[in-house]
């Protein structure tokens, strides 16, 4: 019996437990990379130390099973599912913000209104494009207000262009309470 159990903690557990720790590893690595992009220089650093403590983990058992190859399936296994589980939760999170530039030929004062009614900030520009005057709208918004200042876009103006940035950082001297 102790063999069955050995066996089935080699090939199953072992190979599972390494899966699932690397998912975890992972996603860990995609959060802690958002936030230094976004300048969070405190907590990826944190993040970090427990990612490779982690990893650490996960290759010490590789190297304790050399000759098994269901650990390095499991391994691979769990970096591209972790990558993808990073993905996942970044765009749950949805920290930070960005810009939206929308570009129209209609006239965009209705849509300027209703904008700066739900309370976000805009600047506009008078523009000219490859077939006329066009309406340059810039607003910045929290990237969880993206679908809601998109939707308002899409009612005012469904055929208007739009291009979706993301912003490293906002001057803080400034009010940014409406966005914030």
């Amino acid at each position: 019996m102790p063999e069955t159990t050995s066996i089935l903690f080699q090939w199953a557990i072992l190979p599972l437990l390494i899966f699932f720790v690397r998912i975890v590893d992972m996603s860990m690595d995609t959060i802690r990379i958002l936030l230094l992009y976004k300048g969070k220089k405190m907590l990826a650093p944190v993040i970090g130390f427990f990612q490779v403590l982690i990893w650490l983990f996960a290759i010490r058992q590789i190297f304790l099973n050399l000759s098994n190859v269901a650990c390095y399936v499991a391994y691979a296994g769990g970096f591209a599912c972790g990558t993808y589980a990073g993905m996942i939760i970044e765009e749950k999170l949805a920290i930070g913000f960005q810009v939206i530039r929308i570009i129209t030929r209609k006239d965009g004062a209705s849509l300027i209104a209703s904008l700066r009614e739900k309370g976000y900030g805009v600047t506009t520009i008078d523009g000219q494009g490859t077939t006329g005057k066009v309406s340059i709208i810039f607003t910045i918004v929290k990237r969880s207000q993206i679908p809601a200042a998109l939707e308002l876009v899409k009612t005012y103006n469904p055929k208007a262009f739009y291009t979706i940035e993301d912003i490293r950082s906002i001057n803080k001297d400034t009010n940014y309470e409406n966005i914030m």
